[in-house]
């Protein structure tokens, strides 16, 4: 199976149809059907290493201050306890719990597999992010996970490579700004070259204004890890900017791709536009 880190972005890119919904979709056509797909969310944020073991898991609308439309969303995939074990498995002796009740699918898995998997019928987990565990865990996590892509287990990593709400600007329309763009094209270069250094860029010196928080960063070390277990680097699959601080690039490992043009300023069919400022929510509340 290949492997990805979509950047999600808006969930408000759940009901739109734009250039990177649309990768989404090529990407999910490409794909050879899984048998299973494991979902690294940003949105799963806990003091635990986890995995959703129950049989349904819920759609659940992480978010506030979007139109009722978003909130009628549902992505009525089915898990599978079964996979669920196999994940604990093959990452033995590293602990993961089996979550049957407390979590489901937040947005930002499903916001993307509403477009790569429309139909929900592929039987889909997440795999909680340890806030406790340093970024070294996380990319030897990622690692430890690559004999699910040998079983038809689909790994799917989901957040944003640059997200700073906190110093979004409506005015930058589909820009970055100076500093976005230099941490954006720095993870770029390792990704695509020796994704096994990408923990090197927290000393980078725009490292603090593109990951305040490291929720949104952190899944992308999923598949670096998974990269730097195949000995393989990985291929853009989109790249772009919204609002001056939020990037919308991804990465496909295992998978030839032809990255679109850039959006610009200008572009029609580019990613959803966040809410009014005045309700957007700070990184620190992981929404």
């Amino acid at each position: 199976m290949p492997a990805a880190f979509l950047g999600h972005g808006n969930p408000m890119n759940a009901l739109e149809h734009n250039r990177y919904t649309d990768v989404w979709r090529d990407f999910g056509q490409a794909v050879p059907r899984p048998r299973a797909i494991l979902c690294v969310s940003a949105h799963w944020f806990i003091n635990a290493t986890a995995v959703t073991a129950m049989a349904t898991p819920r759609t659940i609308h992480d978010f506030y201050g979007f139109p009722p439309e978003l909130f009628a969303v549902e992505y009525p995939a089915p898990g599978d306890p079964e996979i669920a074990a196999l994940v604990a498995d093959v990452v033995a002796p590293t602990w993961v719990g089996q979550d049957t009740d407390s979590w489901g699918l937040d947005h930002g898995t499903w916001s993307v597999l509403v477009h790569a998997f429309p139909d929900a019928d592929i039987p889909v987990l997440q795999l909680a992010i340890n806030a406790e565990k340093p970024a070294a865990y996380h990319l030897e996590l990622g690692a430890a996970l690559a004999p699910l892509r040998e079983q038809g287990v689909l790994i799917v990593a989901s957040g944003n490579v640059v997200h700073n709400l906190g110093a979004v600007d409506p005015s930058c329309g589909e820009t970055g700004f100076d500093w976005a763009h230099r941490f954006d094209d720095a993870t770029r270069g390792l990704m695509t070259s020796d994704p096994a250094e990408i923990a090197s860029l927290s000393v980078h010196a725009d490292f603090h204004r593109a990951v305040p928080t490291p929720d949104h960063f952190l899944p992308l070390l999923y598949l670096a890890g998974l990269a730097a277990a195949a000995g393989e680097p990985t291929a853009t699959l989109v790249d772009g900017y919204l609002w001056g601080s939020l990037s919308m690039t991804s990465y496909a490992l295992g998978l030839s791709v032809e990255p679109p043009t850039r959006a610009t300023a200008a572009d029609a069919n580019a990613a959803a536009a966040l809410p009014d400022p005045a309700v957007v929510p700070t990184d620190e509340t992981n929404l």
